[in-house]
């Protein structure tokens, strides 16, 4: 049985908290794309962990994790991530299983990042800077390198001849970026001896076989579904398949094989970087939910941009992604305000429509929303249904009510511990 968790708005949605707080039901957790663009944050005994590559289960003594072929790898970040476990005495060798067909990101996949950024002036996507697009274009244009590959006697030949053609393409940028290839490559070669130290695998066949022994498996998506690189906000989106289609093909099982989807969404609205965002807040309210909500990239520390929650879009992402249960986070944030809104449809050129449409920018989109009495209860100590605000609980059946999905687990806090089932 596998069961599929992913965020159903512009990502930072709280999944890697809740992959944490369900591991202890699963005996494989396995991520299934995007690469360390990707932050998913867990906090529990005092302390918190931002992992970018590693799936969010690497912390319980049962679970085996494993990194999908439709992941792409930075040797360099992921040695950075094993380091940062050290402390821990996980056993990455049997613990933490990588396929062979995921992606490698060279250097040079981070440089032509960059210098394709900032060709791009103010037309920029608001990139995270970390190869990820241009290792996926690698792969889809025939020409990428893969985990498997560093089992092959020619895979520095292999490397040699594409870090050559980016070097080429970065200079038919012609911007001014400056590179020590040199550095990059000590770098990344010696990270490369570590990651060859880790267990490959052939992913499909071990899960597909893990499924007829009747295992549990949770497949972990990482960023959001309105940045797939088909249903999002293109072209403001990332480069791999966020929704539920790309578990599938991120893992190698067959669509029949997933149960439960999981729909992980924040109580509001968030978005990092650029691209349309109907909701958005440029007042006060907006800078308070940034400041309560520490609003701050996991992997790049840009604040994110604020807003109410749009079921417009919540709707669309639900729908797309098949979602059976819905995980409402952070709805301790909201404690204090007097009125909330929600975004109910959308007026789109004139017209009131309730459906996600093709283009949000602003000059074909605005919002229309429907007010709530706020609460001003803090949420952070509650640890049952029956202690949360009547508000709190309008709020949630409103959602529940406009989406047909219920919500079965409302996030209080960070901690691990600040989980109310429903």
């Amino acid at each position: 049985m596998v069961d599929l968790l992913l965020g159903l708005q512009w990502g930072d949605e709280g999944k890697g908290k809740i992959v944490d707080v369900l591991t202890k039901n699963y005996d494989i957790i396995a991520r299934f794309q995007g690469g360390p663009n990707a932050g998913h944050t867990l906090i529990f005994d005092g302390n918190k962990h931002v992992l970018h590559t590693i799936p969010s289960g690497i912390f319980h003594k049962t679970a085996i994790n494993i990194v999908g072929n439709g992941v792409v790898i930075d040797p360099v970040i992921f040695e950075k991530e094993l380091d940062n476990l050290s402390a821990y005495n996980i056993d990455f060798k049997s613990k933490l299983l990588i396929s062979r067909k995921a992606h490698l990101i060279l250097p040079t996949h981070r440089l032509l990042d960059a210098a394709s950024e900032i060709s791009k002036g103010k037309a920029k996507i608001g990139s995270t800077l970390k190869g990820i697009g241009p290792t996926y274009m690698d792969k889809t244009g025939r020409n990428g390198m893969r985990v498997g590959d560093l089992e092959l006697s020619n895979w520095k030949e292999k490397y040699q001849a594409l870090t050559k053609k980016h070097l080429k393409m970065i200079a038919f940028f012609d911007v001014d970026i400056q590179y020590d290839i040199v550095e990059l490559e000590t770098a990344f070669f010696k990270a490369v001896d570590r990651l060859r130290q880790l267990s490959f695998i052939d992913s499909e066949e071990y899960l597909n076989q893990a499924i007829k022994n009747n295992k549990n498996i949770l497949a972990e998506g990482a960023q959001g579904s309105l940045l797939d690189i088909d249903f999002g906000t293109y072209p403001f989106v990332t480069s791999s398949n966020t929704t539920a289609a790309g578990a599938c093909t991120g893992l190698g099982i067959a669509p029949n094989k997933i149960d439960e989807v999981f729909g992980i969404f924040k109580a509001y609205t968030t978005r990092v970087g650029s691209g349309p965002f109907p909701t958005e807040l440029f007042d006060e309210d907006g800078a308070t939910m940034a400041k309560v909500g520490h609003e701050f990239g996991a992997t790049t520390g840009r604040p994110r941009r604020c807003g109410w929650l749009d079921l417009v879009a919540l709707k669309y992402a639900v729908q797309v992604n098949g979602v059976t249960q819905l995980n409402m986070m952070k709805g301790d944030v909201l404690s204090g305000f007097d009125t909330l809104k929600v975004c109910t449809s959308y007026m789109y050129k004139g017209n009131e429509i309730n459906h996600f449409p093709y283009n949000i920018d602003p000059e074909n989109v605005s919002v229309k929303y429907t007010e709530f009495k706020g609460w001003e209860e803090d949420l952070t100590q509650m640890e049952s249904a029956e202690q949360l605000p009547e508000n709190l609980i309008t709020y949630i059946n409103f959602i529940e009510k406009e989406l047909e999905i219920p919500i079965k687990i409302v996030s209080v806090g960070p901690d691990r511990k600040q989980t109310i089932f429903r």
